[in-house]
């Protein structure tokens, strides 16, 4: 039906019927969906604790979840999942089945290998939620896209940002606790998608293609969006897996009497979920003034924010809380508009494909960004470990300046470049 959408046999007249009414909806569904990504990496020190992992294996409860979304990410890119499939069933679906293997994480399993399993799992699941996510919000929005974008990136950091916040006010030493919270909201999120249904500006379901992503790479405007959003992934994940480690330390050095575990746990959240209204702010302003002045903009506060980290290392809690939930502002801010740019400069009928493409090669790269923190940390301390992230976003920042330049430019943010 139009105005409705089935579930479970019936149908229910609930479903959002504005723009503003689905961006909504998917907002608060992709949060919830999206709390999944640092639901093991937020208990990280308790897991480790008890399964006695390595330092090694504590990471690669991180990363193995950039791994599977790269691989769900890539196999739905070259199989055109999101643009044969209806995109919110495969929100759905993906996050159930993220929902179950979480579930298990916290109920039966007590060491590494089949926690770096599950996890695995969890990010290739995670690939159809966030790129689906996004083609639905461009549907219902073709005026305002960057906002739109950027409501739904802001959702993603906050949901991204929520295990860290319920391991602070409760969960620290209570690991499943975190786990089952994470996999509750996923499961809601899921149901929550049904109610959307698909916009007036999306594209009908498309034939499979396999020439598909092969005219995607080739297009010289979406490469350089897609060169861009690199240089932001260089930085952004690998911060976003590492401050919490990076304000423990820093913590240890202060004299600060507030100082403590749970504080830190609590300015993590802060940090990442900060990044919500950043989106938002950036996708106001894209609109107005063009996505690449935007995303450049951001790309160069954050970078510079990488090489000062060393300077405010070891201070006290009045220095380093506006530092890092600036940095966090920023970090993200810019990340919805590289999605929306896409959305402008790619083939109509595979929109969804040339998401999953963009971040499925942008999540590959943060595997390696988050595996070099540590072993920097190893040279250098957690001082100045973040300092060589600072070379993804001046990449970033010349490809989208060199966009700015170009014939397609024109088709970005309303002609505003």
């Amino acid at each position: 039906m139009r105005d409705g959408v089935t579930v479970g046999g019936s149908t229910t007249r609930f479903a959002a019927t504005t723009k503003w009414q689905a961006l909504a909806v998917l907002a608060v569904a992709e949060l919830f969906a999206m709390s999944l990504w640092f639901s093991a990496s937020a208990v990280a020190p308790e897991l480790a604790s008890a399964w006695g992992l390595s330092p090694t294996q504590t990471g690669l409860l991180t990363s193995a979840v950039q791994v599977g979304f790269v691989v769900g990410a890539l196999l739905s890119a070259v199989l055109t999942l999101s643009d044969t499939v209806q995109p919110r069933y495969l929100f759905t679906a993906s996050a159930f089945a993220g929902a179950g293997c979480t579930v298990v994480l916290a109920s039966v399993v007590d060491s590494a290998f089949p926690a770096i399993v599950l996890r695995f799992l969890t990010g290739v699941a995670l690939a159809g939620v966030y790129p689906p996510g996004m083609k639905v919000v461009a549907g219902w929005f073709r005026e305002g896209r960057g906002l739109a974008i950027g409501t739904l990136i802001g959702a993603l950091s906050v949901g991204s940002a929520l295990p860290h916040l319920v391991r602070g006010v409760g969960g620290i030493g209570r690991p499943t606790l975190v786990l089952y919270t994470a996999a509750g909201l996923a499961a809601l999120g899921g149901v929550l998608v049904l109610f959307v249904r698909p916009g007036p500006h999306q594209a009908p379901a498309a034939p499979f293609d396999p020439r598909a992503v092969r005219r995607i790479l080739a297009d010289r405007g979406t490469l350089l969006a897609n060169l861009g959003y690199f240089g932001h992934m260089w930085e952004l994940y690998a911060v976003w897996t590492w401050i919490p480690a990076f304000l423990a330390a820093s913590f240890a050095l202060s004299a600060d009497p507030l100082a403590t575990p749970q504080v830190a746990a609590v300015l993590a959240f802060g940090t990442i979920a900060v990044g919500g209204l950043g989106a938002f702010v950036a996708g106001v302003g894209a609109d107005r003034f063009g996505r690449t002045t935007v995303t450049s903009a951001s790309m160069l506060v954050s970078g510079t924010a990488c090489l000062l980290a060393g300077l405010v290392f070891g201070s006290s809690l009045v220095v380093l809380a506006p530092f890092v939930l600036v940095w966090g502002f920023v970090i993200v801010a810019d990340s919805a508009q590289f999605s929306a740019a896409v959305t402008e400069l790619a083939e109509g009928s595979y929109v969804g494909s040339a998401l999953t493409l963009q971040t499925a090669l942008g999540f590959l790269l943060t595997t390696v960004s988050i595996q070099l923190v540590p072993r920097l940390v190893a040279v250098v301390g957690w001082q100045w470990a973040f300092a060589p992230l600072a070379v993804g976003p001046a990449l970033g920042t010349l490809a989208m300046l060199r966009l700015r330049g170009r014939p397609e430019a024109r088709k970005l943010a309303g002609g505003r470049g």
